[in-house]
């Protein structure tokens, strides 16, 4: 053990490891609690003869002798308790001060996203019952006016837009159970294509499909068909809005290199989105059609967060128009581990 000693006091402490370096941080503290004693014991071996047979030398000796050994006791035994005590106080007040300006930040934003929510749910709803109430007051004004059919369907349109909203808003607020299962990506959009084969033929909308992998994910099959029907909504929303020579929109999907994630594209070729659209798609209400409730990305987004994925915007290619949405998703844990397996078993052959 002495020549362990003696060889890490000859290393460079950046060289050494942790244990090295705790071994070497006790060895000089219990060096210099042993000098300590040491001294204290010379010190006793003369001032004890001196305190019996010279009271007073003895004193002084004692007096002179033991401020200098109590000073160093003080720094050897209580000074680092008292330090590392000072730490802890000084760090746990800082930790509390950070976590509550932290609080306090998430709080704010918090509020202000209800407030923000609160505006849009209120202009959503207020505006087209207003104009409900005025066509039915101008209704009964004139009971046996012509124009009372047009009234009344206009009003039950603005009635049927706060439904919708109401409707969007409760699902998007709602907690839904999930039952998850091993779902191949590739059946889900297979299947919301279909739902959309009658209008992309009458729209003259061509739907390509680029499959480079199941993309098998542990997910609620329904949920994220309805992921999928909103993305394709949306892309043949945008395709209606401004004439495209040969309209069209890609889905492709496949594995991240490492095998860990799998991710779907959805490319429509239509007018794109402007940058300040961009910003603020994913925010509830906020939507640039003319009779959109605002909720239906919000909503996507909200089911695609819900399967530990994420969803974004990405640029589109350089010459191009149109709009990208990227989704990725963990890839299913029981799949990647039959993978390996079956991949450690073809490396044994």
């Amino acid at each position: 053990m002495k020549r362990s000693a003696e060889s890490l006091n000859e290393l460079d402490p950046a060289l050494m490891s942790p244990e090295e370096a705790a071994l070497a941080e006790a060895h000089r503290a219990a060096d210099e609690k042993v000098a300590l004693w040491r001294r204290i014991a010379r010190l006793a071996i003369i001032a004890v003869p001196l305190l019996i047979f010279i009271p007073l030398a003895g004193a002084l000796v004692a007096f002179f002798g033991g401020i200098p050994l109590a000073r160093r006791a003080y720094r050897i035994y209580y000074e680092p308790r008292l330090r590392a005590r000072f730490i802890d106080e000084e760090v746990a007040k800082r930790v509390n001060s950070s976590v509550r300006i932290e609080r306090e930040t998430l709080e704010g934003e918090h509020a202000r996203s209800l407030e923000r929510l609160s505006a849009s749910i209120a202009h959503e709803i207020r505006n087209p019952i207003t104009a409900a109430k005025s066509l039915v007051q101008q209704m009964g004004e004139d009971p046996v006016s012509g124009e009372n059919v047009e009234y009344a369907r206009v009003a039950l349109e603005e009635l049927g837009r706060v439904e919708r909203s109401i409707a969007h808003l409760l699902r998007y607020a709602r907690e839904e159970a999930m039952r998850p299962e091993l779902t191949p990506l590739t059946d889900v959009f297979d299947s919301a294509i279909e739902t959309f084969r009658d209008r992309a033929i009458r729209e003259r909308v061509e739907i390509t499909k680029q499959y480079d992998s199941e993309a098998i994910v542990e997910g609620d099959p329904e949920k994220l068909r309805r992921v999928a029907i909103n993305l394709l909504n949306n892309a043949m929303d945008a395709l209606a809005e401004e004439s495209v020579g040969h309209p069209c929109i890609r889905v492709s999907m496949g594995e991240n290199l490492a095998g860990t994630e799998v991710w779907v594209r959805v490319v429509d070729n239509g007018p794109g989105m402007e940058i300040e659209d961009r910003a603020q798609i994913f925010e509830p209400f906020y939507t640039s059609k003319p009779d959109g409730t605002g909720l239906g990305l919000p909503i996507t987004r909200k089911l695609v967060e819900a399967h530990r994925g994420s969803i974004e915007i990405s640029d589109p290619e350089p010459g191009e128009k149109g709009t990208t949405f990227v989704l990725t998703f963990p890839k299913a844990a029981a799949v990647s581990g039959s993978r390996r397996s079956s991949s450690e078993g073809e490396a044994r052959l």
